[in-house]
C-alpha cells in the first residue's frame, strides 16, 4: 500500500549540501532538503539548535561527528529542516516520540512543525490518542507527588513567572499530569529530559496556543522508521532507539542500528510492487541513523516523448526529484 505523500518542507537557510555520501547513495539534495550553517566562535550545538529553532539531539544526529558542546569556528552543519510524517490526518495534533517532533493538520495539510523535548527513561510520555482539554496562558505549576518526592525542595505551588518550568503557555491533555508547555529552559528542546510532559520553546507553545482550540485531538506515536515515495524515488528516514538518543547525549558511542523485518514490512509498505530498491542504502540508512530523509532508490529515467524529439539526459542521482508546490509548507 502507498501511503499519502509524506514529506514536510520547511524553509531552509542555505542551499549548500554538507555531507558526503558513500558512493551510490543518495543524499540530501542541496536545493531542497536542507540548510546549513557556519559556526560562530563560540558557539555550541545546542545554541545552534535554539537559534535555528531546531531540538538539540535532532541537530547532533544529523551531524554526529561534531562536538556538540566545542564544534570548529567556522564549520558548516547540516540543519534537518525536512521530516517525514509519522501519519496523516484532517486535523489535529500528531506527535512522534522517536523524532522528538510535533505537526499540527489543518483541512488534511500540515501548517505548523515543531521540536519538542520528551520523557526521559522511568518518566515516558505516554503513547496513544488523547485531546487538549483545557488551555492555560501564563500558567501555575503543581508539582506532582512523584516530582516532590525526587525533588523534596520544590514548593508545592509554582507561580507564573520566569522560573515556571511550565514557561508561558501550557496545554493540558486528556491524560493527568501530561501537558504541552513551554519552558524556562531552551536547553531542554529536543532532548529526553522532562518527567513526561511535552516542552517546547515558548514562542512555539504560543503559536501552538492561539491555533489550536480545546477539544483538538491529540495521537502520540513512536516510529523510529519512516518510509515515502516522493518525486518518484523512495526515501527513508531513520532515527536512533532511546538509548541511541541518551548515548548521543552523553558523547557516547550509539548502540548498532540494523535492519529487522518491521523495517522491511514499513519500506515494502511504502512503494508499489516491483519497485526497485537499494537494500544495501537502506541498510546504511538504518546504520547512521541521521534522521533526516535520504534517497535509497535511482531517480526516474526521463523518456523519448516522440521520434521528432531528442531524449532529455539523464538526471544526475544525486540531483532532487522536482517539488510539486503542494508538498512546500512555508
Amino acid at each position: 500500500m502507498i501511503r499519502p505523500l509524506s514529506l514536510l518542507i520547511v524553509p531552509v537557510l542555505a542551499l549548500v549540501f554538507a555531507v558526503a555520501p558513500r558512493p551510490g547513495l543518495a543524499a540530501p539534495a542541496p536545493d531542497a532538503l536542507h540548510g546549513t550553517y557556519v559556526v560562530q566562535e563560540g558557539e555550541t550545538l545546542h545554541d545552534i539548535a535554539i537559534h535555528q529553532k531546531l531540538g538539540f539531539l535532532e541537530l547532533k544526529t544529523a551531524n554526529p561527528d561534531v562536538d556538540h558542546w566545542l564544534p570548529e569556528p567556522g564549520s558548516t552543519v547540516v540543519l534537518p529542516n525536512i521530516h517525514m510524517l509519522p501519519k496523516q490526518v484532517d486535523n489535529g495534533i500528531i506527535v512522534n516520540l522517536a523524532a522528538m517532533r510535533l505537526f499540527r493538520f489543518t483541512d488534511g495539510k500540515v501548517t505548523e512543525t515543531f521540536p519538542i523535548g520528551v520523557g526521559r527513561d522511568g518518566r515516558e510520555t505516554p503513547r496513544g490518542a488523547t485531546a487538549v482539554v483545557r488551555k492555560k496562558e501564563r500558567p501555575t505549576w503543581y508539582p506532582t507527588d512523584t516530582i516532590r518526592k525526587d525533588k523534596p525542595d520544590l514548593p508545592r505551588v509554582v507561580p507564573p513567572g520566569p522560573d515556571n518550568p511550565l514557561g508561558t503557555h501550557a496545554l493540558y491533555l486528556g491524560w493527568p499530569t501530561y501537558l504541552l508547555h513551554g519552558t524556562e529552559n531552551d536547553y531542554g528542546i529536543g532532548r529526553r529530559v522532562s518527567a513526561g510532559c511535552l516542552r517546547m520553546y515558548n514562542s512555539d507553545i504560543e503559536s501552538l496556543f492561539n491555533s489550536v482550540p480545546v477539544g483538538t485531538p491529540v495521537e502520540v506515536l513512536d516510529q523510529r522508521v519512516l518510509a515515502e515515495v516522493f518525486g518518484g524515488r523512495l526515501y527513508i528516514e531513520a532515527h536512533p532507539t532511546p538509548a541511541g538518543w541518551d548515548a548521543l547525549e552523553l558523547g557516547e558511542p550509539r548502540p548498532d542500528s540494523v535492519l529487522d523485518t518491521d523495517h522491511v514490512r514499513i519500506i515494502s509498505d511504502a512503494v508499489p510492487p516491483g519497485t526497485f530498491i537499494d537494500w544495501d542504502a537502506v541498510t546504511q540508512v538504518i546504520a547512521e541513523q541521521r534522521g533526516y530523509p535520504v534517497a535509497v532508490s535511482p531517480a526516474p529515467r526521463a523518456r523519448n516523448t516522440g521520434p521528432r524529439t531528442l531524449a532529455p539526459l539523464e538526471p544526475d542521482p544525486l540531483e532532487p526529484p522536482p517539488l510539486e508546490p503542494a508538498a512546500l509548507v512555508e
